[in-house]
């Protein structure tokens, strides 16, 4: 049961979505530790999303169905605002030397946070966890099990993003990205901000 819903899971995590470019962004313009925080973040998320499932988010969804359309337009307006500061900033040169002290520990909480409301503000785990989540969980689960659940959604969604931060902060991966970052920002924001704008008139 548990490794059919990792797998499961697993394929949700790693299809391409706005967790993925925002961790891959943050990775090659910051650095190694502020891409893994943002994967952190992300993972946190999707434990709030987890527990909210379990605590009747789809039964919620089902008799107040204006507030999925609510958090669509969230989400949706969150990518927007993503792709307005890719768009804004895009020019800005980026420093490849590691920050320390109280600068960096800052950063390391922004990209928390970043991953966190990232995560909060997408429509795909929305739809995971209003819907599949509990389709494939047995109606009565015991507590090992659920304990089981929530490790496998947060190691899942970590672990794959730490990989992707991990791959993305290598040196020469981050020293190309310093060469095109204006080009490399706007197609990303292009991206983000077509997801979102998709979501918001769809």
């Amino acid at each position: 049961m548990l490794l059919t819903f990792w797998a499961i899971h697993i394929a949700a995590v790693i299809s391409p979505g706005p967790s993925f470019i925002v961790v891959l962004r943050t990775a090659v313009a910051q650095s190694r530790a502020a891409g893994l925080a943002v994967a952190f973040g992300l993972g946190l998320g999707t434990l709030i999303w987890a527990g909210a499932a379990w605590f009747g988010l789809s039964a919620l969804f089902a008799v107040f169905p204006w507030l999925f359309d609510a958090m669509r337009y969230i989400g949706a307006l969150f990518l927007v605002f993503l792709a307005v500061m890719l768009w804004r900033h895009a020019a800005q040169p980026v420093s490849l030397e590691p920050k320390g002290g109280a600068a960096g520990n800052a950063g390391i909480v922004a990209a928390i946070r970043l991953g966190l409301l990232t995560q909060l503000a997408n429509p795909k785990v929305a739809v995971f966890f209003g819907s599949v989540f509990l389709l494939v969980l047995p109606p009565d689960p015991s507590i090992l099990m659920l304990a089981g659940v929530f490790a496998i959604v947060f190691l899942n969604e970590f672990c794959w993003y730490a990989l992707v931060a991990l791959v993305m902060a290598a040196g020469p991966v981050r020293a190309r990205y310093a060469r095109s970052k204006p080009i490399v920002d706007r197609v990303t924001g292009t991206f983000l901000g077509a997801l979102g704008l998709r979501l918001l008139v769809d």
